[in-house]
C-alpha cells in the first residue's frame, strides 16, 4: 500500500468516512455472526457529521494515494478522553492504517495532558485487542452489550427526573464519588439535547445518565440507582446499553428484566484509572 498520511478530519470527510465505518464494523461483527453496530451507512455518515463539527472531538482521517481510508475521533469534553469510533476501508487494513491512526489521538491526549484515555474494544476482534495492549491499554472490565424492551417499571424509593442545568454540580460530584473524575462536558451536551435523568434517593440526587444508549452512560453510588435509571428508560438506544458484566447483581437484574446480550465488549485504559466505588454502566467510548 502506498505510504498512509494521517490529517486532521473536516465536516466535508463525513460522507466517505461514516461509509467506511459502517462497512467496517458491518464486516467485522457479521463475520463473527454479531449484529452490527449501524443500521444503514446513513447513521455512520451522521455519527461521524456530528463528531467531526463538534469542537469538543479531535477527529483524524488517513488517506493512501490521496484516498481515505479511514479515520479516528478523540472526545476531549472531560477529564478524560474517550477513544473512537476507528475505523479503516476493509480492503485496506493490516498495514498500518490503524496503528497510525491511534498514535494521532494519543499523541493528542499527551500534548492537551488528559489524565488518562480509554476506549471500549469489541472483545471478539483479535487484532484490536492487540493493537491496543501494545499502545499501552490495560484491560480493564468485561461489558455486556444488552439489549430488550423497555422496562417502564418505577422502583420504590427511587424517583427519577429529567435533568437540569442547575443538577450538573450534583451530578459531577456522584461521578467523582464513583469514577475520582467528572464527565461534566458530556453530560452538559446531553442537558441541550435533553436526554439526561437524575435519580433522587431522601431528597438528594445519587445518580445520573446522559442518555440510555450506547453513546450514553449512567453513574450510581449504587446498583440500586442505575437499576432505577435503567428501568426508567423509554427505550435502549443504538445495540443497547452497556452493563459491567462483573457487576453480577446488576447483570442478572436486566436478564430478569427482559435484556439479552448482544455481544461481548472491553473497557481498556491507559493513564489514571481507579476502580469503580459504585455503580455506572459506560458509554461506548468508556
Amino acid at each position: 500500500m502506498p505510504e498512509i498520511r494521517i490529517r486532521p478530519a473536516t465536516p466535508a470527510d463525513a460522507p466517505v468516512c461514516g461509509a467506511i465505518c459502517f462497512q467496517a464494523f458491518h464486516d467485522i461483527n457479521t463475520a463473527h455472526n454479531f449484529p452490527p453496530d449501524l443500521p444503514v451507512p446513513e447513521a455512520g455518515i451522521g455519527l461521524l457529521s456530528m463528531m467531526f463539527g463538534h469542537p469538543g472531538f479531535y477527529c483524524v482521517v488517513a488517506e493512501s494515494d490521496g484516498r481515505i481510508i479511514g479515520s479516528n475521533c478523540l472526545d476531549e469534553r472531560s477529564p478524560i478522553a474517550g477513544v473512537g469510533p476507528i475505523t479503516v476501508e476493509t480492503g485496506a487494513q493490516n498495514a498500518g492504517a490503524g496503528r497510525k491512526l491511534m498514535d494521532a489521538v494519543l499523541d493528542r491526549a499527551r500534548e492537551r495532558n488528559f489524565a488518562g484515555v480509554r476506549l471500549l474494544q469489541a472483545a471478539f476482534h483479535n487484532r484490536s485487542l492487540s493493537l491496543y495492549a501494545k499502545l499501552g491499554f490495560d484491560a480493564r472490565e468485561p461489558i455486556s452489550t444488552m439489549q430488550g424492551p423497555p422496562i417502564g417499571r418505577p422502583m420504590e424509593g427511587y424517583s427519577v427526573r429529567p435533568a437540569a442545568g442547575a443538577d450538573l454540580e450534583a451530578c459531577n460530584s456522584v461521578c467523582e464519588k464513583v469514577h475520582g473524575h467528572h464527565r461534566g462536558g458530556e453530560l452538559a451536551d446531553a442537558l441541550k439535547q435533553g436526554t439526561a435523568r437524575v435519580v433522587e434517593r431522601a431528597g438528594r440526587i445519587t445518580g445520573y445518565y446522559s442518555s440510555m444508549a450506547f453513546f450514553g452512560h449512567t453513574v450510581g453510588e449504587t446498583t440500586g440507582d442505575v437499576q432505577a435509571l435503567i428501568a426508567s428508560g423509554s427505550e435502549f438506544g443504538g445495540p443497547g446499553i452497556l452493563v459491567p458484566t462483573r457487576n453480577a447483581l446488576l447483570f442478572r437484574w436486566c436478564l430478569a428484566n427482559g435484556l439479552r446480550v448482544k455481544y461481548p465488549m472491553t473497557l481498556m485504559s491507559v493513564g489514571m484509572y481507579r476502580e469503580p466505588a459504585g455503580a455506572y454502566l459506560p458509554s461506548v467510548l468508556y
